[in-house]
């Protein structure tokens, strides 16, 4: 299983996008501080820093990031909203905003250890894709770990209005497919679509 292991701060920098999209608070890198003040970014230079944004937020590598995009292209609707439906409906997504981990390669993790069941039935894929009406819990040895216990609170993150989660069972539920407007960094999806489509 191939896994992105780039250090985060550096390349939030390179990308232009700030590490709290990423769930990393105020984490900041003094490397190299004008490093990458070209002038003049190309069209294309453009369109691939847009991809390799979305594909590092979501902790994509290139080859699944293409068939995410296959798939987008194939489905009714807008292509570049569509692929970033499929990339939040998946599972290590669902449980970073369920807010069961602090960033996305922490819920990633989490998934593959084993400790997320959907629909009563442990899954340990991190892109598995979630449709409406599943539901996420922790397994039940999970639940007292505790990596978890702080959640029964009510202290997790703040849910988007496509999922809904209960602190006291620690359960989630995809209320709805997500939509543009809960894409909550800056991304311009047409180029990445102007990109493919060269």
């Amino acid at each position: 299983m191939a896994n992105n292991k780039e250090p985060i701060a550096k390349k939030c920098r390179s990308l232009d996008i700030s590490p709290a999209a990423l769930g990393y608070g105020n984490k900041k890198s003094k490397r190299n501080p004008g490093g990458n003040r070209r002038r003049k970014v190309s069209e294309y230079g453009t369109q691939l820093k847009e991809k390799q944004k979305v594909k590092f937020v979501y902790g994509v590598l290139e080859k699944q990031f293409h068939r995410y995009y296959l798939k987008a292209s194939n489905m009714k609707g807008i292509t570049g909203e569509n692929l970033l439906s499929l990339l939040e409906r998946r599972l290590d997504n669902v449980v970073y905003r369920l807010g069961l981990a602090k960033t996305r390669r922490m819920a990633r993790q989490i998934v593959v250890h084993g400790h997320i069941m959907v629909n009563g039935r442990k899954v340990n894929i991190p892109s598995y894709l979630v449709k409406a009406g599943d539901v996420i819990t922790l397994r039940e040895r999970s639940r007292e770990s505790e990596m978890f216990k702080s959640l029964r609170e009510g202290t997790g993150a703040v849910t988007p209005k496509w999922l809904t989660f209960s602190a006291p069972t620690l359960t989630g539920t995809v209320s709805a497919l997500p939509t543009r407007e809960d894409i909550d960094y800056p991304v311009q999806e047409h180029l990445i679509v102007e990109l493919y489509s060269r």
